[in-house]
């Protein structure tokens, strides 16, 4: 049986990685990127490495885009079995509420809540059709109880609350699918070493962190409705 994967903010990082990951676990992996240049790139890469891989354009920002893309895999691979939203940006990740910019706030939610919402409405019935999974891809600081709590908390408005709004997305989507075998669920990789961040010092590699998603995301169980991290359920 075919097991195709489709995720976005593929060509570098994280994303990069997750792909790289389910395709030598034997998926067809469709690596989504906005540059055609580098989403190409990519694929390329996977595909010298002997994995099932190819790339689908897609615009997180742009309506048109996201509905181009997702038409294509709905005609091309119907078989689609994974959805991984893993595409972000932070806005300025500001330092505070009080320093956020209405620009950036409205940025960040562009990417890290529209684009992905609209994507995955676009997607949801294909998944819940054949049954799959869908993965928003989450942070530690989306939690609320996390930033109340942890004395390491980064008050990035921006990012944060655009990450929270995709976290209710997720339960939102997974109150819908309690009664059938379609799933969808939240996963944060944990303090990792990205272009996001500056790839700063102290954090998990790339390859670390997306084995976390990757591992929740085809290890068979039921996860629907969770927000999990490395060590299992995360408080939302």
């Amino acid at each position: 049986m075919n097991r195709t994967a489709f995720v976005t903010g593929a060509n570098k990082g994280i994303g990069f990685e997750i792909a790289r990951q389910l395709g030598e676990a034997g998926w067809k992996v469709l690596l989504g990127a906005r540059s055609v240049e580098r989403g190409e790139a990519a694929a390329s890469e996977l595909r010298n490495e002997g994995l099932n891989a190819e790339f689908v354009q897609i615009d997180m920002t742009n309506q048109e885009s996201i509905e181009q893309a997702a038409g294509s895999i709905q005609a091309n691979y119907a078989d689609l079995k994974l959805l991984i939203n893993n595409a972000g940006m932070p806005g300025a990740f500001s330092s505070s509420f009080s320093a956020t910019r209405e620009t950036d706030l409205r940025n960040a939610f562009e990417v890290n809540f529209f684009g992905t919402f609209r994507l995955n409405q676009q997607l949801f019935p294909l998944i819940q059709k054949n049954e799959g999974t869908i993965v928003n891809v989450s942070t530690d600081m989306a939690s609320l109880h996390f930033m109340q709590s942890s004395a390491y908390a980064l008050n990035a408005f921006d990012y944060n609350a655009s990450k929270t709004s995709n976290n209710a997305m997720t339960v939102a989507m997974a109150i819908e699918c309690k009664d059938s075998n379609a799933q969808v669920f939240a996963v944060t990789p944990g303090f990792t070493k990205t272009d996001l961040n500056g790839n700063a010092e102290g954090g998990k590699s790339k390859a670390d962190g997306a084995a976390i998603i990757v591992g929740y995301a085809t290890d068979g169980k039921r996860h629907n409705g969770e927000f999990l991290d490395v060590n299992g359920v995360y408080a939302w």
